[in-house]
C-alpha cells in the first residue's frame, strides 16, 4: 500500500477538453510549475431535446441573442449542423442573423467552441454566469425577444433569477442531462492505489464535489488533513465549502494558468487539513 503524499502530484476533477490535441490544458500548465497533474473525468452527458434546439436555432428571428454558460451546451449545437443541408443553410444565411444579435458566453473555453461555428462572442472574460448576468442586464433592454439559453440539466439559477429581477426576457431549454461517470469510483481508487493521495485535488464544478468528495475522503484516510484543495472558481469553492472542505485556493480566473497558479502558490504554505 501506498503511503503518504505524492508531493508535486495533483488530481484535477474534470472532463477532457473536446476537440483538443495533445495534453489538456492544465495538465500542461501544471507541467511548467515542476507539478504532474492527473486527470479523472468526473461527469456523463446525455444530449436531449435536440430537435427542439435545432427548429429553434434555425428560427433566429424569434430570439434577441444566445447564451451559453457551457461547451458542452455549444456541443449539442455542433450536433445539430451535422447534416450537410443544415449545415449549409446555417452558413449561407442563419449564422450571420444570429451574428446579428448578442451572443453570450461564459469563459474561453466556451467562446473559442462558439467561434469555432463562426459566431462571435461577448463575455469571454466573464468566469461566472452572475457576472455574465450582469454584463447582459447592462446591454439589453426588456422589450427584446427573448435571449435563447440552451443549458445542462443541472444548471444554477444564478443567471435565469438574475435576468427575471431585471425584466430580461430568457427562454432555456435543456439539451443534456448530467450524471456521475460510470467508472468515477473505479478510476478514482485505481489512482490512489497506484500514487498514493495527491499533493492537490482540485475540484471544476458543485457536480464534481458531489459526486468525488466522499469517495476522496475515504481513500484518503489520515492523510486527508496534509492535502490541498483547489477550485476553479467562486461557484465550486462554495460548494466544497458548504460541504466542511477547506479550500486552500480558487483561481482568480477559470483557466488553467490561474488555476496552476493558485495551485503552485497553494502548495508553498503549510497544509490547511480537513475536517473528517
Amino acid at each position: 500500500m501506498v503511503i503518504g503524499i505524492a508531493d508535486m502530484h495533483v488530481l484535477l476533477l474534470k472532463e477532457p477538453r473536446d476537440g483538443e490535441s495533445g495534453p489538456d490544458p492544465y495538465i500542461k500548465e501544471l507541467a511548467t510549475h515542476g507539478h504532474k497533474a492527473t486527470l479523472i473525468p468526473v461527469l456523463s452527458f446525455k444530449f436531449v431535446s435536440l430537435n427542439t434546439l435545432s427548429d429553434k436555432l434555425f428560427q433566429p428571428e424569434k430570439h434577441g441573442g444566445l447564451v451559453f454558460t457551457s461547451p458542452r451546451a455549444v456541443e449539442a449545437v455542433k450536433m445539430c449542423l451535422k447534416a450537410e443541408e443544415r449545415r449549409q443553410e446555417w452558413n449561407s444565411s442563419v449564422r450571420e442573423t444570429w451574428n446579428s444579435k448578442s451572443i453570450y458566453v461564459v469563459g474561453k473555453a466556451t467562446a473559442a467552441l462558439v467561434g469555432n461555428l463562426g459566431l462571435k462572442a461577448l463575455g469571454e472574460d466573464t468566469g461566472t454566469a452572475d457576472v455574465l448576468s450582469r454584463l447582459i442586464i447592462e446591454r439589453e433592454d426588456t422589450n427584446i425577444p427573448p435571449l435563447f439559453f440552451p443549458c445542462g440539466s443541472i444548471k444554477r439559477e444564478v443567471l435565469p433569477t438574475a435576468l427575471k429581477s431585471k425584466g430580461v426576457p430568457l427562454e432555456t431549454l435543456t439539451v443534456y442531462q448530467t450524471a456521475e461517470h460510470p467508472d468515477l469510483e473505479k478510476n478514482l481508487k485505481n489512482y490512489f492505489t497506484e500514487q498514493g493521495a495527491p499533493a492537490t485535488v482540485a475540484f471544476f464544478s458543485p457536480s464534481g464535489v458531489k459526486f468525488c468528495l466522499e469517495v476522496v475522503r475515504r481513500l484518503s484516510g489520515d492523510r486527508l488533513a496534509q492535502m490541498k484543495f483547489a477550485a476553479v472558481g467562486p461557484t465550486t469553492r462554495d460548494a466544497m465549502t458548504a460541504e466542511g472542505l477547506r479550500v486552500s485556493c480558487t483561481a482568480e480566473k477559470p483557466t488553467a494558468e490561474h488555476l496552476a497558479a493558485a495551485i503552485a502558490k497553494a502548495l508553498q504554505q503549510p497544509p490547511t487539513g480537513l475536517g473528517s
